[in-house]
């Protein structure tokens, strides 16, 4: 499985990424015996090192805590792994009967999440991912969480001024991390490509993740533009929610929310869909697979983040990344009009 490094770093990465939500009992409270065999199959599939992706707020804590206890109690040594943790939320005590973060996302938590972007929250952060891990491993990777989701809370053009200034002064301690060692590559994460963009020209990158954003049906021209750029920077990209949270290949959810065909806009949505499926069938193809060939394509893309709540999911997962399309399947593709047939990277 080949390596691609991040940036001018030197930290090389396979072509998958593990997402760890589940660890942190998104939609569903998952075992710990289940836990601990995500992680397993995870080295069983992909040869060192393994690449992890969490953060703080996936389960206020609870994924990066059962990241760490997993590694451990599989005795896996620290150079085989890398861990990439997303700042900003940290760890706080529960005091009301649910948490008061993405009520109704997380299962059977007992801890509450509080949001930090600033120059000591974000040490802050780093700080309490660490006792979380367990103090054998650590993160070679961090990065802000979702600026674009702290930039939407905005109230007024100067609120959105001054959380981009903390954003930026959050990144001034993600350099001090770098500079002294405890971090190798600093990179930035976000829904929304354009807060990507923003924040790019601020702040020096090693990497960027985009999510929802450039997939096989969802490649504007201007974000490719982008990527482009990136990719001539020495920038590296890693592609993540790919299926659209899991529509692409038959889920009830798009973007993270519950869709129906009951508007003009979504009834096209699921057209795509069904016309997707219908040529997926006919070559015989996976519509995962298809999802994950085509979000490797564009310049700069050296690996897809990918999740799962199912450790029997692992394997098919790292064969999505490492199967080839045929030719004459994208080129139906664009006949089709279901990828766009400007499309200059197939």
């Amino acid at each position: 499985m080949k390596l691609s490094e991040i940036g001018k770093t030197g930290v090389k990465i396979p072509p998958i990424i593990f997402g760890t939500s589940a660890l942190g009992n998104l939609y569903t409270a998952l075992s710990n015996e289940t836990k601990i065999e995500i992680v397993q199959q995870a080295f069983q599939f992909v040869p060192a090192p393994v690449v992890f992706d969490s953060a703080g707020k996936y389960g206020a804590g609870l994924a990066l805590e059962k990241l760490g206890e997993c590694l451990d109690k599989l005795n896996i040594a620290p150079e085989n792994v890398i861990i990439s943790n997303k700042l900003g939320w940290k760890r706080t005590p529960l005091l009301t009967a649910e948490p008061t973060f993405e009520q109704g996302v997380w299962m059977d938590l007992k801890n509450d999440a509080t949001q930090d972007i600033s120059y000591e929250g974000i040490l802050n952060c780093y700080d309490q991912g660490n006792e979380l891990l367990g103090g054998r491993y650590f993160p070679q990777l961090a990065s802000v969480h979702d600026p674009d989701e702290y930039l939407n809370a905005a109230t007024s053009g100067k609120d959105r001024d001054k959380r981009f200034a903390d954003i930026v002064e959050a990144y001034r301690a993600l350099a001090d991390l770098k500079k002294s060692g405890k971090v190798k590559a600093v990179g930035v994460g976000a829904k929304n490509w354009k807060v990507i963009e923003e924040v790019s020209k601020e702040v020096e990158l090693d990497w960027v993740m985009f999510a929802n954003s450039m997939t096989i049906m969802h490649h504007p021209q201007d974000l490719l533009d982008f990527m482009q750029s990136l990719h001539q920077k020495n920038i590296s990209i890693v592609n993540s929610a790919v299926f659209h949270a899991g529509f692409l290949i038959g889920g009830q959810f798009f973007d993270y929310r519950l869709i129906q065909p009951d508007t003009a806009e979504n009834k096209a949505i699921f057209k795509w869909r069904e016309d997707f499926f219908a040529l997926c069938k006919q070559f015989n193809i996976s519509p995962a697979v298809a999802c994950v060939s085509f979000a490797t394509t564009a310049p700069g893309v050296v690996s897809i983040a990918l999740n799962t709540s199912k450790p029997s999911h692992i394997k098919g997962n790292v064969e999505s990344v490492t199967t080839k399309v045929p030719t004459a399947f994208w080129s139906e593709m664009k006949e089709k009009g279901l990828i766009s047939k400007e499309y200059p990277f197939l």
